[in-house]
């Protein structure tokens, strides 16, 4: 355990390094901000929802997937409860002290798998970058990114999977 603790510091620190340049620091901060609590893409899939009116359900369904995530990575914290990483110092402040899984992957990765099922491409390598600006921005270990992304397409995935098939 303790090389997969090291190796997740030693990731976490090189990520972080990124941030030194201080257009990645400003983007990484943007979708720090945007990304709390799943705000852009519950905002993303109810503008779908206005705008794409034949698909509308689809987009209403993919939105409460992606909150229904969010939710489960927060109780998730709740029991995990680890503290996030203190060094290097954290380029933006976080509305919780607990780190595994990270919410931001979480609700990233859902809404990549139900919006980008809907068609819309530029969701997923967005969720990708909000992913990794966790590690930039210095307030996850890779392991809470990586497990964060894992609970979001799991859930995405069973949502789908339960509506597609009568059971949701």
């Amino acid at each position: 355990m303790d090389d997969l603790d090291d190796m997740d510091r030693r990731l976490l620190s090189a990520f972080h390094a990124c941030g030194t340049d201080p257009r990645v620091a400003a983007v990484a901060r943007a979708l720090s901000w945007s990304g709390e609590h799943g705000a852009l893409w519950l905002a993303a899939g109810l503008t779908g929802a206005a705008v794409d009116r034949g698909r509308r359900g689809a987009w209403l369904r993919g939105t409460a997937l992606t909150g229904t995530a969010h939710l489960a990575s927060m109780g998730v914290k709740r029991i995990v409860r680890r503290p996030r990483p203190a060094h290097p110092a954290p380029l933006v402040r976080t509305a919780g002290r607990h780190s595994f899984p990270s919410s931001h992957a979480t609700s990233a990765t859902a809404a990549a798998v139900v919006f980008g099922r809907l068609g819309v491409r530029a969701v997923p390598p967005l969720a990708a970058v909000m992913c990794v600006s966790r590690l930039v921005v210095g307030v996850h270990y890779p392991s809470d990114v990586v497990a964060g992304a894992a609970l979001g397409a799991l859930t995405a995935w069973l949502g789908v999977r339960g509506t597609e098939t009568g059971h949701g």
